[in-house]
């Protein structure tokens, strides 16, 4: 079994390749080091470095070593860290936000149940503007976002919501009275298009450029809101597919909802910045889930 000094030792050498730099960085001397060092190579039986007085670098079996150590080192500082979060509770605070009225339910049970776990931080609740919600997690004003799939660029976590989808259009429009559609009928119809920030995968989900047959969807205008996609909708300048829940949330009299017989549901859940994973994020993510174990309700 190796000691922690001396993987670390190890470790930190096979970054820096510098015996110096690593001595420094562990303030030792570096007699400490290449003592840690020839030892470690004494017990494994062959050089984990080649060194001249002018360069140090791997072994091929020392590049092995490193690259097995590296990932069960990170495993056991993780799990020191969520002891230690265990032990002390999650403190601090933690922007939430959710995107559309359908998805403050799902947000606001979340929260609740977060709270009740974790009282000693604080969270804060936004609702994030559609043009906005990308930016507001690559700037840190919003750690998790309830937001619909698929978020490209993302973290998610499980869909709390799935509904079906259905096409909005005008009250005056062709197709209302039709018990449900194709989407192959999006290729008859300008389809109004989301704003130019969105993420191109939920465009393609949302607003396809063709029809499962391939037929080409001809591009209507595009909103910078939802309700003002919708208010082009009434117009009579496009169709847009929606979840079937736009028209509780929605609801005008200048609108009609027609069910999408051979579409996929919308799946909407929390989604964050992977980089910014941290413990009151997963924390976060695990009370939606057990909050919200129902999707669709």
């Amino acid at each position: 079994m190796l000691e922690r000094y001396e993987i670390e030792a190890f470790l930190t050498l096979a970054e820096e390749l510098h015996f110096g730099r690593t001595a420094e960085r562990l303030r030792v001397t570096t007699g400490r080091i290449s003592h840690v060092v020839r030892k470690l190579e004494r017990r494994i039986g062959a050089p984990l470095f080649e060194r001249t007085s002018r360069m140090v670098r791997l072994t091929p079996i020392g590049a092995r070593l490193a690259d097995d150590l590296r990932p069960l080192v990170a495993g056991m500082e993780d799990a020191v860290r969520r002891a230690v979060e265990a032990g002390r509770g999650l403190t601090g605070e933690l922007r939430v936000a959710f995107v559309g009225e359908s998805t403050a339910p799902v947000l606001l049970r979340a929260v609740s149940l977060f709270t009740e776990r974790h009282p000693d931080c604080v969270v804060h609740v936004h609702e994030a503007p559609l043009a906005t919600t990308r930016s507001s997690l690559h700037d840190g004003s919003v750690d998790v976002l309830i937001a619909s799939y698929p978020f490209d660029g993302m973290a998610n976590g499980p869909a709390l919501l799935r509904e079906r989808r259905v096409l909005a259009v005008a009250a005056n429009h062709p197709l209302v009275g039709e018990a449900s559609v194709s989407l192959e009928v999006l290729a008859d119809h300008p389809v109004v298009q989301y704003p130019a920030v969105t993420s191109t995968e939920f465009k393609r989900d949302r607003t396809p450029d063709r029809t499962p047959a391939g037929r080409p969807v001809p591009m209507g205008p595009a909103g910078n809101t939802f309700p003002e996609m919708l208010a082009l909708v009434a117009m009579g300048r496009g169709v847009l597919p929606v979840g079937e829940q736009t028209s509780r949330y929605h609801p005008r009299p200048d609108l009609a909802y027609v069910p999408i017989h051979d579409a996929p549901p919308i799946l909407r859940g929390p989604v964050w910045l992977a980089t910014n994973t941290t413990a009151r994020v997963r924390e976060f993510v695990r009370a939606a889930v057990d909050a919200n174990d129902h999707p669709g309700d």
